[in-house]
């Protein structure tokens, strides 16, 4: 009995895989473009900003927020937000406060985020 069960589940796969190439080839050939599966691989990606004291990228919609001037600025944390605050208004962080990951500063980056010129 357990021979027939697995005999069956083998039989369904390989007939899956079969149609699957088939349908493939059927595709390809008519020479229109590939129609879309449904899925999470195609869905478009999300708009992230860094957050300009630690560097960490957030989702604007589920991060601290700050209005500077005109821009919003998207911080990952409160303690993010606060750090920015007494920075100066050209909206880099202070650089006395101890602001700006660590792997920003190994790869050469300032706290804004921008990579220095050489």
């Amino acid at each position: 009995m357990v021979r027939l069960v697995l005999f069956i589940v083998l039989f369904v796969f390989i007939a899956r895989t079969f149609w699957r190439i088939v349908d493939n080839v059927i595709e390809a050939a008519s020479g229109q473009p590939p129609r879309r599966r449904t899925g999470t691989a195609n869905a478009p990606a999300a708009k992230m900003t860094r957050d300009p004291v630690c560097g960490t990228f957030v989702l604007p919609e589920h991060s601290v927020s700050l209005a500077d001037g005109r821009d919003r600025v998207y911080f990952c944390s409160e303690t993010c937000r606060d750090k920015y605050r007494p920075s100066t208004a050209s909206g880099h962080p202070d650089p006395s406060t101890g602001s700006g990951s660590p792997r920003a500063k190994s790869r050469g980056d300032d706290p804004a985020g921008r990579a220095k010129s050489a």
